[in-house]
């Protein structure tokens, strides 16, 4: 029984996060319309383009720090419960999962005149985080007898995911030959959210007289929002259908802006920047929110019968109650969106494309290779997350490019990821692959994350 429960308690960590979307490979990649949505003040030189719906742009992304599900789960002869133990020394107070996933409905631009490119669609996102509560997993996993005097914090608990719509147009406009400037304008449905964040606590086991055990509660002050959850009968029947309806213009409305540049210092080096999701989503529909607050002590815990105490577990039931309040409510609350920021420089050389062909510039970029550095970080409840990059670009034929990153975060440092990009006729095609090293044994890796795409762009 303790075996399941550990493995549901694990799972369901796992099951909550979704990641932040560090779209390295993608970010800069001039060929694809994709990235303006990374940097709305990318340099687009198309006359319009229009993504294949449901297909211009499919992604997701998992990982998780300190361990990995090959840790615990790989079937290799050794006892689940010195696995799971092991993997538990592995962890620190910091670990987190994470996992990202898009699904782009509709994707379009169009270039007004010689200085503007507008763009608009719609997509579904996944995200969410929640940080692994080791003390927690110990606790249930060691028991209390051998850690009398330890306490056990219940601030290791932090989740926040939601399913989202998100309905945007966005501008890019060339200000001068070296500075383009973008902006983009969003418009969150929330069909589902889970959020909970800043607890504290603590549990400690004490001896206390003639040897009895005396457990401490100490602090407890623990609150969660739900939305899209819990209905009017309090009854929890999430569908397909009803979620995808929220997700377009539904009750849980929010917006958002994403800004961003792109400068050039010469003709071969260009450095860029982007602010993404300046905003938040208010939650009112299907709202179902818990507190507790307090402190309780209790001794020991009679798992026989007592027919002097027929009703211990409610009896203690009660005592935590009256002693720990709770409160439940339905009141609206608003989330921030998880700020993203990206930054970049890239020399290119080789020779030029537009020099080549002056009427040929499907694409910005004019040259056959380059090379460059990225930055990246998100806000997440128990702090900033970073990761830096750097790549190489590569023009493998006239219609093919190809880039490689190599990028370091949390997760590993030996993340090497590949992307390429074709345009046959006017279909452009491109597939992206992170942590190459770990494709044969995903189980074995921290992180992993694909993109695919298809698009029409026209001259």
């Amino acid at each position: 029984m303790k075996k399941i429960l550990i493995i549901l308690i694990t799972l369901f960590g796992v099951m909550q996060t979704f990641y932040a979307q560090n779209k390295q490979i993608l970010y800069g990649f001039d060929e694809i319309p994709q990235t303006l949505l990374l940097n709305p003040g990318a340099v687009t030189n198309y006359k319009y383009h229009a993504g294949i719906p449901l297909l211009s742009n499919i992604s997701s992304n998992l990982g998780i720090t300190g361990i990995t599900l090959a840790d615990v789960f790989r079937n290799d002869g050794v006892n689940f419960t010195a696995k799971y133990r092991e993997a538990l020394n592995k962890l620190s107070e910091n670990d987190y999962v994470q996992i990202n996933s898009q699904i782009e409905v509709l994707n379009a631009g169009y270039k007004l005149n010689d200085r503007d490119y507008i763009t608009a669609g719609f997509y579904l996102e996944m995200d969410a985080f929640a940080t692994i509560p080791k003390d927690i997993l110990s606790l249930i996993n060691n028991g209390n007898a051998s850690n009398v005097n330890r306490s056990f914090s219940l601030s290791q608990a932090n989740v926040k995911s939601e399913f989202i719509g998100v309905l945007h147009v966005g501008i890019s406009r060339r200000l001068n030959p070296k500075i383009t400037f973008g902006s983009r304008l969003k418009i969150y449905s929330g069909a589902v959210n889970v959020t909970t964040s800043g607890n504290s606590g603590s549990f400690t086991t004490r001896l206390g007289q003639d040897n009895i055990y005396s457990h401490y509660l100490n602090n407890i002050n623990i609150a969660g929002n739900t939305s899209g959850v819990y209905y009017e009968n309090n009854e929890s029947n999430i569908s397909a259908g009803k979620l995808l309806g929220k997700t377009f213009l539904g009750g849980n409305l929010g917006v958002g802006l994403d800004i961003g540049f792109t400068y050039k210092l010469n003709n071969q080096t260009e450095i860029t920047a982007s602010l993404l999701d300046l905003g938040f989503i208010s939650y009112s529909e299907d709202v179902r929110n818990g507190s507790i607050n307090g402190d309780f002590v209790f001794s020991g815990i009679e798992f026989q019968y007592d027919a002097t105490n027929p009703d211990y577990w409610g009896e203690l039931d009660s005592q935590f109650r009256e002693q720990v309040p709770r409160e439940e409510n339905k009141e609206s609350y608003t989330v921030a969106r998880p700020i993203k920021f990206n930054s970049s420089i890239k020399h290119s050389w080789g020779k030029s494309r537009k020099e080549e062909n002056c009427h040929d510039i499907s694409y910005n970029d004019y040259f056959d290779n380059a090379i460059g550095a990225q930055f990246f970080s998100v806000i997440r409840p128990n702090g900033p997350k970073f990761a830096l990059t750097g790549f190489l670009e590569k023009r493998v034929f006239e219609s093919v490019k190809g880039k490689v990153t190599y990028t370091i975060d949390d997760f590993s440092y030996t993340n090497f990821g590949l992307g390429i990009s074709a345009k046959l006729g006017k279909v452009n095609v491109y597939g992206m692959l992170d942590n190459l090293f770990k494709i044969t044994d995903i189980a074995d890796a921290n992180q992993a994350s694909f993109q695919v795409g298809v698009n029409l762009i026209f001259k």
